[in-house]
């Protein structure tokens, strides 16, 4: 995909080699040896607060980076063609969602991107490179191990330039419906409705794949032959029946916490073909 270069507006800040770094600015609609299904399973939207308990005590036995000197926006967006690319796409994300929040006369915020190097810490708890990409509510951030791409990869077939965006604009699609308050009602139905929390778990992180779509949808003019397989792959290997099977274990659609292989291809199709943020109610569509 041809994503224009990043711009000064984008807020980075970069945890790599033990420092942490802010830079820049900010600011309708709805592994080796880690086992790869536990990667995956990770990958793509997982609610870190869902894990504070464990995240917490990660974070009690590894304390968090110490401040180490400062780094430039272009510096940390540079450090490797992953980081630049990442950049790349978080511009490209705050270009399209600001517009349509600010039709819709509604408060945006845009997130932030975090850099780390197999540990981190962020406001949900502890990073760690076994989580894969996640988003955190609790400040906003979009955490990344870059070398997750390359075991995204080798390891589970999926990758691509496209692929790697994806995985932003999913994550950013969590960031969308925290600003809506969507993540906050689905967490409060969660305890309220035990039996339906992994059917809404599913539902969001359908939603989040469906918002994915919608932004490389309004991007169409930059997507490259090849491109939508890519992402198409990359959406059947994260599948939750996929990654069971994977594991060695029968899939079972009660455990699934993201969706299967199809759901999570029909979803992401329906926002690239559509373009549309009204298409993406999975909620209604699922339960």
């Amino acid at each position: 995909m041809r994503l224009d270069d990043f711009d000064s507006s984008i807020n980075v800040e970069d945890q790599r080699g033990g420092g942490r770094f802010p830079l820049g600015g900010g600011g309708k609609l709805g592994c080796g040896s880690i086992v790869i299904a536990l990667i995956a399973a990770l990958v793509f939207g997982v609610d870190p607060a869902q894990m504070l308990g464990t995240l917490q005590q990660v974070q009690t036995q590894a304390p968090a980076p110490q401040q180490q000197g400062g780094a430039s926006l272009a510096e940390s967006c540079s450090a490797n063609a992953f980081s630049r690319e990442s950049c790349n796409a978080l511009s490209s994300l705050n270009k399209t969602w600001e517009p349509l929040f600010r039709k819709a006369n509604v408060p945006f915020e845009a997130p932030k991107l975090v850099f780390y190097a197999q540990n981190g810490s962020s406001g949900c708890g502890a990073a760690q490179s076994a989580m894969g990409p996640f988003y955190c509510p609790a400040d906003n951030g979009i955490y990344i191990d870059t070398d997750f791409y390359t075991q995204m990869d080798q390891q589970m077939g999926a990758g691509g330039d496209f692929a790697r965006v994806y995985v932003m604009a999913h994550e950013y699609g969590h960031h969308i419906q925290n600003l809506l308050g969507t993540s906050t009602e689905v967490r409060k139905l969660q305890q309220r409705s035990p039996s339906q929390a992994n059917r809404l778990s599913v539902a969001l992180e359908l939603q989040a794949d469906c918002y994915a779509g919608v932004w490389a949808g309004r991007n169409r003019d930059r997507i490259e032959p090849g491109d939508i397989e890519e992402g198409m792959r990359a959406a059947h290997q994260i599948g939750d029946d996929t990654l069971m099977k994977a594991a060695g274990r029968r899939p079972v659609e009660e455990g699934f916490t993201h969706g299967s292989a199809a759901q999570r291809q029909q979803w992401l199709r329906r926002g690239l073909e559509t373009a549309d943020e009204d298409q993406c109610d999975t909620f209604a569509a699922l339960l």
